[in-house]
């Protein structure tokens, strides 16, 4: 388990919390290794079904950011940018 906290929020399910939890893995992997772009759309698309809100994403991110080092954004972006089946790999 990571050294730090994941921003979550008191009035999320259990399911809710899974699918955020899961979506900040992924982020973390994509620097740590690699992630499949569509396995991780696949998880951010899960993640926007809790957090439709832009604002409230970047509020998110921004605290995953500030506890993990982990840009959130930069792996969305290289998602949004690559073609289906490619490899991400982000670095810090």
């Amino acid at each position: 388990m990571a050294g730090y906290q994941y921003p979550l929020r008191a009035d999320w399910s259990t399911e809710e919390i899974v699918k955020v939890v899961d979506f900040f893995t992924k982020v973390e992997q994509a620097y740590e290794s690699n992630i499949e772009r569509d396995e991780f759309m696949k998880y951010y698309r899960a993640f926007k079904s809790v957090v439709p809100s832009m604002a409230e994403e970047k509020t998110l991110c921004k605290e995953f950011e500030e506890s993990s080092d982990y840009v959130a954004f930069r792996v969305v972006k290289a998602a949004k940018e690559s073609q289906p089946g490619e490899l991400l790999k982000v670095k810090k």
